[in-house]
């Protein structure tokens, strides 16, 4: 009866909308818009059962196609949106489809799409995602027309369509799947161009549909597909990274042959469990854990003998992070053979994002594999090896970070005998320092106890010569430098045993550093050095100076200019303090050894000029312990004196510089007692007074300076005819071209006079005394005043040794000066009366000294 009444119903319908399907056909396309819109209004607008609308539907369909192919786009419009109505509200839209698949195929699948509207081919394909998932598995026998819809129209140029076709994709999957993975290869070639378009919200569509076609496909397109969807992973849209995050992950639950695909898709999930977004990253923890739960149910026969050693936490874990499931670390384990060298191509690709990711996946990598990490070390190595040289440092970081993993989980036996091979010997000549930043890096993440045993062997090739002296690069020395910290902050006190061997490479490093702030950082860690010793730098010092000294003994022979020993010497010195005092039996034979003329002359210049800052400081430094007075005399005849005898050429005349400095440092620093000046006078002076005649300034005005500090401490000792050699070199350097020389000249000139005693008879050594005294008035009338005022001082101090002498002498003179000033100052304090009697006194005590 009811059947009956929808028919009776739906024939009335028919007859009350007769004239409009006759009015389809007009010519006048208003007429064929009103006709439509009126059926619209009697049909589906009208309130109408599914019964009666199934039967109207099925008279009107053929009607309602041929309109879509109108001219009037408003016309297509309504009949698209009066068929769509019609399938939503009929209980059996099936049975339209031998009429409506073929219409669609020929509108929007023919390589040419006939409708020319993008809000119509939206409206189509709406329609056709609606009877997908309407009428599901009827849609079997229309497999090609679907997809061939789907392919034009998955790379339409209106975005909509092709989230449209996108969602209507994964609808068709899902209806037939029993036929869809005939077809579904056809599907991937438009999905994966569309995938890069510009709108994050296609991307999306297109990945969501990608993962319904692999997941209901042959997946023969699995590569094709993995590549794009890679790429995804650095997109800049949050959104876009979820769906593939979301995809990947349905896939290693759900897709039929996933185990033939877990090398290839783990690491893009993995990869997103380092995403910036933390929604992100908790999808990608909560899919993982899915996958490593369902394998571990899929295979619980083949590890039940592991659960209980797999299942036991581990005692070095690295602290706040989540040890990964049973099942995920076995995934990872099984597949990492496959991973690596997928890691090693990635991690050197040409785009940086790539790099970072990969980096990133290298250390998510090795927390699942933990002591499986071992058979993969050796490609491992190399891998971190090249990653460290990369520009990016955020590369470099994570990297590192994988790196200190290995340090947790591989035995120190093993990565030792791996990673100090590598040290020993880089195999990248231009980046030699990547073995020690790993190696640093490794240690950092290994425990105390484990690598306590390792301490010595780790030590002795730190302090090999091939290692901490071959290379000067700033790069290498700090990563040598990272090493030694590591193995102080993780063992700390036990590295009492090496102490030794960790000094001698902070003192290396230190001396051929040519940075200020890596030589600050070598200073911090010498004081750490001693800190976990429970001393101070000056006792980690004395603790093992003798031995420092001993090393650098064992190749002074063989020191030149470019020798590394040269500049751990002054390092150690200068940095040792009050302590070298204690040792001179042992540094004293060193220098004599390495300062002799016949050795590298660029090398002695540096020693003198360290041993001259040590000298001027003898106190708290090379005399410490009052000893070096027993050194210092033949330390003076046998090292100074040969390095100052004449030798041609400018390289010779440096050296004797440096040595000038040394000795005046010798002299002024108090190491040396006047007693034992004055018994190297006699060889002493005439290398000094030569040096006054030296071409170098600077030699000139040290020679100066050391025979003024030479007179200051033995001038009174010295015998008149060691004085009377002194001073006419001295009036040589009053006319020198540089003032500073002459002014210390003058200075000299005016100890001398100083250094005249009773014993010295002015009568009898008068001819000195004159010339003395007109070389001086000489240069009373110079050019420069401050030169005019130093020589009245000097001429004032003569006038108490000869005033007569000089009285005469200034008197003849006077009227031939350009100023007469001075002049009558000298002649005024001559005739002072203290003037006066200090001359009655040189001449009583000049008559008791006249031999007669």
């Amino acid at each position: 009866m009811a059947a009956a009444g929808d028919e009776h119903a739906a024939a009335e319908v028919l007859r009350g909308i007769s004239r409009h399907l006759n009015c389809l056909n007009e010519d006048n396309k208003a007429t064929r818009k009103r006709a439509l819109e009126s059926i619209k209004k009697q049909t589906v607008n009208n309130g109408l059962s599914g019964g009666v609308l199934q039967e109207v539907f099925s008279s009107l369909l053929k009607p309602l196609l041929k309109c879509l192919s109108d001219p009037t786009e408003k016309c297509r419009e309504i009949a698209i949106a009066i068929i769509t109505e019609f399938i939503r509200c009929v209980p059996k839209p099936e049975e339209a489809l031998p009429y409506l698949m073929p219409c669609l195929a020929q509108r929007l699948g023919d390589k040419e799409i006939l409708e020319p509207s993008e809000e119509l081919r939206l409206s189509a394909v709406e329609m056709l995602t609606l009877t997908v998932e309407l009428c599901g598995k009827y849609l079997a026998p229309y497999l090609n027309d679907t997809i061939n819809i789907l392919q034009r129209t998955i790379v339409d140029p209106f975005p909509d369509v092709k989230k449209e076709s996108c969602k209507c994709t994964v609808s068709f999957a899902r209806a037939v799947p029993e036929h869809f993975h005939m077809q579904a290869e056809s599907l991937v070639k438009p999905l994966m161009q569309t995938m890069s378009h510009q709108h994050s919200r296609v991307r999306v569509s297109v990945i969501e549909a990608t993962g319904a076609v692999i997941q209901h496909g042959s997946g023969k397109n699995m590569d094709d597909v993995l590549s794009h969807l890679a790429q995804r992973l650095f997109d800049d849209s949050p959104q876009v990274r979820k769906a593939v995050t979301a995809v990947v992950g349905d896939w290693l639950l759900n897709m039929r042959d996933r185990y033939s695909y877990f090398h290839k898709l783990i690491p893009l999930l993995l990869s997103s469990i380092s995403d910036e977004i933390p929604e992100i990253r908790l999808l990608a923890a909560d899919l993982w854990r899915q996958v490593g739960l369902q394998w571990e149910k899929e295979n619980e026969d083949n590890i039940k003998d592991k659960m209980d050693f797999l299942l036991s936490p581990l005692p070095h874990y690295p602290p706040g992070v989540e040890r990964p499931g049973l099942g995920c670390r076995e995934l990872v384990v099984r597949n990492l053979g496959r991973l690596v060298p997928a890691i090693a191509h990635d991690v050197t690709d040409w785009l940086v994002p790539t790099r970072v990711r990969t980096s990133q996946l290298l250390s998510v990598l090795l927390l699942h594999a933990e002591d499986h990490t071992t058979q993969h070390l050796q490609p491992l190595l190399a891998v971190l090896y090249r990653a460290c040289t990369d520009t990016e440092r955020d590369v470099v970081n994570n990297c590192l970070a994988a790196a200190k993993l290995i340090g947790t989980f591989v035995p120190p036996p093993v990565f030792l005998k791996l990673l100090l091979e590598h040290v020993t010997a880089p195999s990248s000549p231009s980046n030699p320092w990547t073995p020690l930043m790993v190696l640093a890096s490794v240690l950092g993440g290994c425990t105390k106890a484990l690598l306590k045993p390792h301490l010595q062997q780790v030590a002795d090739t730190l302090v090999r010569p091939e290692v901490c002296q071959e290379y000067q690069q700033v790069m290498y020395l700090e990563q040598l430098l990272a090493c030694v910290d590591a193995l102080l902050h993780r063992c700390e006190s036990d590295c009492g045993s090496v102490s030794l061997q960790l000094l001698q490479v902070l003192v290396t490093i230190q001396s051929l550093s040519t940075d200020p702030q890596l030589s600050a950082k070598v200073l911090e860690s010498v004081q750490f050095l001693s800190k976990v010793q429970g001393l101070d730098p000056i006792e980690l010092y004395r603790q093992h100076l003798g031995q420092l000294l001993d090393w650098l003994s064992a190749s002074v022979n063989s020191w030149s200019s470019y020798s590394p020993q040269r500049l751990q010497l002054h390092i150690v010195l200068m940095q040792s303090g009050p302590v070298i005092g204690e040792f001179l039996s042992q540094l004293m034979p060193l220098l004599h050894n390495c300062l002799q003329p016949n050795r590298d002359t660029e090398m002695r210049m540096s020693v003198f000029t360290m041993l001259a800052k040590l000298l001027l400081n003898a106190k708290n430094t090379l005399d410490s312990q009052g000893r070096f007075g027993d050194e210092s005399e033949r330390f003076l005849s046998d090292v100074l004196l040969p390095n100052l005898v004449w030798h041609a050429g400018r390289t010779a005349a440096a050296v004797r510089t440096s040595a000038l400095s040394c000795l005046l440092a010798l002299l002024h620093g108090g190491a040396i007692t006047p007693g034992q000046l004055l018994c190297l006078e006699e060889k002493l002076s005439p290398l000094v007074l030569s040096a006054l005649e030296e071409d170098s300034q600077m030699s000139r005005l040290l020679a100066c300076r050391s025979l003024s500090a030479t007179l200051q401490l033995i001038g009174t000792s010295l015998h008149h005819e060691a004085l009377n050699r002194i001073y006419p070199e001295l009036l040589k350097r009053l006319d020198d071209g540089s003032e500073e020389v002459r002014s210390v000249a003058l200075q000299a000139v005016g100890l001398w006079l100083s250094s005249l005693t009773s014993d010295y008879n002015p009568e009898l050594f008068a001819p000195h005394l004159q010339l003395l005294f007109q070389q001086l008035l000489l240069h009373l009338d110079d050019p420069d005043s401050a030169v005019q005022d130093q020589v009245l001082e000097v001429l004032k101090k003569g006038s108490s040794v000869h005033p007569s002498l000089l009285q005469r002498e200034a008197e003849a003179v006077r009227d031939k000066q350009r100023s007469p000033l001075r002049c009558d100052l000298l002649l005024q304090h001559i005739s002072s009366p203290s003037t006066e009697t200090d001359m009655s006194n040189t001449q009583n005590t000049c008559r008791l000294k006249v031999v007669p």
